[in-house]
């Protein structure tokens, strides 16, 4: 087997075949396997999060009557500084993964040819050819970049770009109520910035419970964030030397920086799937079955090419399965159809299967049931109860 992609999808599924004694090369266009989930999207986040709320004591400021405050210079050298350690260390797990099973691990771009071969175009502008039984693409997704955001500008970012920032921002627009725009601001306002979440939908967290949203959208308030939902879609442009957020209602901010962070677009380009028949939503997601097997008999796919939950989780569990389907391998047939949510803002938003929304929808028999962290022993001990 060739799986094109290292992160956690591509990773799992060239491990789980290896295991059962197959063949496989693991082909990336990055020097560092792991993917986005190591490189660019869930660990750096996470480590910023975590970063963020040690450096600031946020949370926990008034809780002794003493506070932590470093200059914004030190304070983001030092969150570059562990998200780069993190990152190292995960992306090292990762090598030495494929390593200890035997997966030859080869940098490089890589398309898809018929008869079941792949090319690989080297760093050093050679290629090689291989053929495979089955090849399987994990590529991952990246932030999707409508054209109508204007990311030419230094001052506008995606998910990726807005970790090379060279000093925090004083006072950004986040557009964009999902995890990565919930994340990012929260933290944007652990380090005390002045912050604003924008978003077209009339609450945070869409896929959530409403109560669950309504009340991250009313602890985000009390933080100190402005948020503005269901404000239409906001307008990005540079006047005046000004960059400038105009939303639906007219009004116009005047943002330092901007983070859009709305959508995820599959990492299909260059694979040269056209040619192999592989059908693409227009997100350039590749479709698939229950399998994941795509229209082409010896192709298969899993992970956030193929869209959502866009869980590094669920990822890695789809490729164990494409794998053991692939192969014949009586051992993991079918994903969990109810995984996990986690959406590391701050505070921090848990979900697992249905919402209170979707079971009235199916007719199902509901009650509800709440309890408070707040009211909890051990976080009072721990002062984590003050925006909860």
């Amino acid at each position: 087997m060739v799986v094109i992609g290292a992160g956690p999808a591509g990773e799992k599924a060239a491990t789980q075949a290896a295991y059962f004694g197959r063949r496989v090369a693991i082909v990336d266009r990055r020097e560092a396997p792991g993917g986005a989930a190591a490189g660019s999207g869930g660990i750096p986040t996470k480590t910023l999060r975590e970063t963020a709320l040690y450096l600031t004591g946020f949370r926990r400021r008034e809780l002794y009557g003493v506070s932590m405050a470093l200059m914004p210079e030190l304070a983001l050298e030092r969150l570059k500084i562990r998200t780069a350690e993190v990152t190292a260390a995960m992306t090292e797990a990762v090598r030495r993964n494929l390593d200890r099973n035997g997966i030859d691990l080869i940098q490089g771009q890589a398309s898809i040819g018929r008869d079941r071969q792949v090319v690989v175009r080297l760093p050093d502008g050679s290629s090689r050819r291989m053929e495979a039984e089955i090849v399987l693409v994990a590529t991952g997704s990246r932030p999707l970049r409508p054209a109508t955001v204007p990311f030419d500008d230094p001052d506008v970012h995606d998910s990726e770009t807005i970790l090379q920032l060279e000093r925090i921002p004083g006072s950004p627009v986040v557009i964009g109520g999902g995890p990565v725009g919930c994340e990012y601001a929260s933290i944007f306002t652990a380090l005390g910035v002045t912050v604003t979440l924008v978003d077209v939908a009339d609450r945070l967290l869409p896929f959530a419970d409403a109560e669950v949203s309504n009340g991250l959208a009313q602890t985000f308030t009390e933080m100190g964030m402005r948020v503005d939902l269901g404000s239409g879609m906001a307008m990005v442009e540079r006047a005046n030397g000004n960059l400038h957020v105009r939303l639906a209602d007219g009004e116009i901010l005047e943002p330092d920086k901007v983070l859009f962070a709305a959508g995820r677009a599959g990492n299909t380009e260059n694979l040269g799937l056209g040619e192999t028949g592989v059908k693409l939503d227009p997100r350039g997601r590749i479709a698939v079955d229950e399998r994941y097997r795509t229209t082409v008999e010896w192709l298969y796919a899993a992970g956030d090419v193929i869209g959502p939950p866009a869980l590094a989780s669920v990822a890695a569990e789809q490729g164990r399965v494409a794998a053991c389907h692939a192969f014949a391998i009586p051992f993991k047939q079918t994903v969990d159809p109810l995984p996990p949510y986690g959406v590391y803002s701050i505070p921090e938003v848990a979900m697992v299967g249905m919402t209170e929304e979707a079971a009235a929808g199916n007719g199902l028999d509901w009650e509800v049931g709440r309890a408070w962290l707040a009211d909890n022993a051990r976080c009072r001990i721990a002062g984590t109860g003050q925006f909860t």
